[in-house]
């Protein structure tokens, strides 16, 4: 699975602990999450914000999830470096084993309006249909700026909880839209 323009291209990330890419993966990885999350992102975390909790958070919850056949996570490269990544969960219960839900699509605030959250999420689409899933789900921070992003691909709102997640920076609560696609 890869996607390549010249400049960006799609991979899928395939951890390998024994190798020097795997930590040089990792910590961009951690400074990717570091820099959304400051950048007052909605991905579940809140400030202060750490970049040994962004790292603890690829290796203890993502990386056990990938190797269980759980998840499976796509980095966007520019000119060689990690610029973002989004993640497939398809740890979904017997009845609907149809479906994955789409999770942490990060982009580095350096990297942002270039079009790699939109390549990320085309090829995050393409995993899904190969592995024969045929509804994706997704949350997101009512009104932030991926909000418009899922609706130009197709996603249909569901429906909006308030006060669902607690800002990055403050007590406030905001609401969060859920939406979904069905794959064809």
């Amino acid at each position: 699975m890869g996607y390549n323009d010249g400049l960006l291209r799609i991979e899928e990330w395939r951890p390998d602990p024994a190798s020097a890419a795997h930590t040089e993966d990792l910590q961009a990885l951690a400074e990717i999450l570091h820099a959304t999350v400051h950048a007052g992102a909605s991905v579940s975390f809140i400030l202060p914000f750490t970049i040994e909790a962004a790292r603890n958070y690829w290796v203890e919850r993502i990386l056990p999830s990938i190797v269980a056949g759980g998840r499976r996570v796509l980095l966007a490269r520019s000119d060689g470096f990690i610029t973002g990544a989004v993640q497939l969960d398809l740890a979904m219960p017997p009845n609907q084993q149809h479906r994955a839900e789409v999770a942490k699509l990060l982009v580095h605030p350096n990297a942002r309006r270039r079009g790699i959250g939109r390549a990320l999420m085309d090829a995050v689409e393409a995993v899904a249909r190969s592995e024969g899933r045929t509804l994706l789900t997704l949350d997101t921070r009512t009104g932030d700026a991926a909000e418009p992003l899922y609706r130009s691909m197709g996603y249909v709102t569901a429906g909006i909880i308030p006060n669902y997640a607690r800002a990055t920076d403050s007590p406030e609560l905001h609401a969060t839209t859920f939406m979904y696609k069905f794959l064809e």
